[in-house]
């Protein structure tokens, strides 16, 4: 036990070189007064025993410290963060703080243990790091937590998941730091500073912080946590993840869409792809695609809410296959020599990027379940003419047989179901006066709808008096109901919103919905956010006047 400077505590302190030493001078669990965590010696503590301890590191620690991962500024020793709240995010190991904390100008903020470990490892200093086999499976805690069981059975390590240098999963061997409680890959704690590699042969990459968040000229990904060390050029402003810059140049993707695998193309090529990017790219030598390699791995099979049917993803297109090329929610034009998703049963085409852009409105089809399993249809076919078109049918909804009408042509009588005028085939019942527009009975009893958002499927129903979700008009017609949240939806709003043409009685074109359309309706003159608008001659309709009646009745 040695007496010490004082660290600017009004007491003497007391060097506390074994942890004996520090049980018998303490009167229960205490923290560092600087890092605020569980002290352990070696340590100082107050010779008055006032409650004041500190680590021998955090006691030590710099003032100023011009860390090699952080050239560009001196971090600074503060006793709290300089923002209003006092707290802070570190951004080595992305855990708050309210202690003391090395900061930068650039906001850049470091736990005491963290700015040394770090500037431990950069200046290869790995006495304090202990090599640890991971010989011994993770355990789940009751928080939910993974640790590591020791060779005694007890829980030593937490959260050793991940890597603190790369934030990447794990392997058998790491190192491990008992004063941090920081694990590291054994290639992350010898990491050479300074890396010259062929995807930016103009300066050399020096190990560092990611400060500015910028994304891996690689892989085009931004680390999820945005901590951990990258390698980077500071006077060009690129980066490259750790696990990136280890890749062979001539790695080998294989491709769960493609049969032939990906190489890394690590010469910066200008190209395009399906997606928006200019990283670095992967190329099949075979058929001369080159993409990024995020769009390698896209799923091969999705069902998407905004089809009834399955989709497949594809490189390539035979453009006689399709009768318009348009993606079916964009409606803009798809480049058959790059990837997109179609339907083999209905020709429908659509961007990868329009189809994917929100992960609650798909799902990926796993290869058992590749066999597609319809929504049960709502009728149930009674007769039959020789083309095989149901000419007598049951309809769960109604409790009478409808028959097919032999008239094609515009009816005086509108379709109970939508209640829009009939002007083609429909169903008809003899013993009331109840029509369906033919596209109208066939509708399934369950529909999966890409405009709203709830992951449940809704469900036709009918016999209720409702306020449409959409257009806002209330009616008692066919509607579907979302089995999740309630809201319904008017059979019009429903079909309308369909990706796909959309005719307009009253127009002479195709209207197609757009989701994002800022312009001035020609109905009503207001301004709209959603509309119907025609590719031809830019007439638009917001979706409350596209569901207006033909014609009504006034007093």
């Amino acid at each position: 036990m040695e007496e010490s400077n004082n660290y600017g505590h009004q007491h003497p302190l007391l060097l506390m070189l074994n942890q004996d030493q520090l049980i018998h001078n303490q009167s229960g669990v205490t923290d560092c007064s600087r890092c605020g965590e569980k002290v352990s010696a070696p340590c100082f503590c107050c010779a008055e025993h006032c409650g004041f301890y500190l680590h021998k590191v955090c006691a030590e620690a710099p003032l100023e410290l011009n860390h090699p991962f952080h050239p560009h500024h001196p971090l600074l020793l503060m006793q709290n963060a300089p923002y209003s709240s006092r707290r802070y995010i570190c951004n080595f190991c992305d855990k708050g703080g309210n202690e003391f904390v090395y900061h930068c100008s650039c906001h850049f903020d470091f736990h005491i243990k963290c700015a040394l470990f770090t500037f431990n490892i950069a200046e290869n200093n790995l006495k304090e790091l202990e090599h640890v086999a991971l010989q011994h499976p993770l355990i789940s805690t009751e928080n939910g937590h993974e640790e590591l069981e020791d060779e005694n059975g007890d829980e030593e390590l937490e959260d050793v998941r991940e890597c603190f240098g790369c934030w990447e999963p794990l392997a058998k061997y790491t190192h491990f730091s008992p004063a941090c409680g920081f694990n590291l890959h054994e290639k992350c704690a010898k990491l050479p500073f300074k890396l010259n590699h062929v995807c930016h042969r103009k300066h050399p990459l020096a190990l560092q912080f990611n400060s500015e968040r910028l994304s891996c000229k690689i892989c085009g990904e931004t680390n999820r946590k945005a901590v951990g060390f990258v390698y980077g050029c500071s006077p060009c402003k690129l980066v490259v993840h750790i696990e990136c810059a280890s890749q062979s140049p001539l790695q080998v993707i294989k491709s769960t869409n493609h049969e032939h695998p990906f190489t890394l193309v690590f010469r910066q090529v200008p190209f395009t792809c399906d997606t928006e990017g200019n990283h670095v790219a992967h190329r099949c030598g075979t058929c001369n695609i080159i993409i990024h390699k995020n769009c390698i791995s896209w799923p091969r099979i999705i069902k998407s809410k905004w089809h009834d049917h399955r989709l497949l993803h594809t490189y390539f297109h035979h453009i006689e296959d399709f009768g318009v090329l348009n993606c079916m929610i964009c409606h803009d034009e798809v480049n058959t020599e790059y990837g997109s998703y179609y339907c083999s049963k209905c020709n429908a085409i659509f961007h990868v990027h329009c189809v994917t852009e929100d992960e609650r409105s798909y799902s990926i089809v796993s290869p058992e379940d590749e066999d597609e399993m319809p929504y049960e249809s709502s009728i149930t076919v009674l007769e039959s003419n020789d083309a095989g078109e149901a000419t007598k049918i049951e309809h769960f909804l109604h409790i009478h047989n409808l028959m097919l009408s032999p008239v094609v042509g515009k009816n005086e009588n509108g379709c109970d179901g939508c209640l829009l005028p009939i002007s083609g085939p429909f169903y008809s019942c003899s013993f009331c006066d109840f029509f369906l527009h033919k596209a109208c009975a066939e509708l399934p009893k369950m529909k999966d709808v890409g405009h709203h958002l709830c992951q449940k499927p809704l469900a036709l129903i009918s016999d209720r008096v409702f306020r449409c979700r959409e257009c806002l008009n209330v009616c008692n017609a066919f509607a579907y109901e979302c089995c999740g949240c309630k809201a319904k939806k008017c059979l019009q709003c429903v079909l309308a919103l369909t990706p796909g043409a959309q005719i307009c009685l009253k127009h002479e074109h195709p209207l197609f919905y757009y989701r994002d359309y800022n312009g001035k309706c020609n109905a009503c003159g207001y301004t709209t956010r959603a509309a119907f608008r025609c590719k031809v001659c830019n007439f638009v309709l917001h979706i409350g006047c596209f569901s207006l009646p033909i014609t009504v009745l006034h007093k």
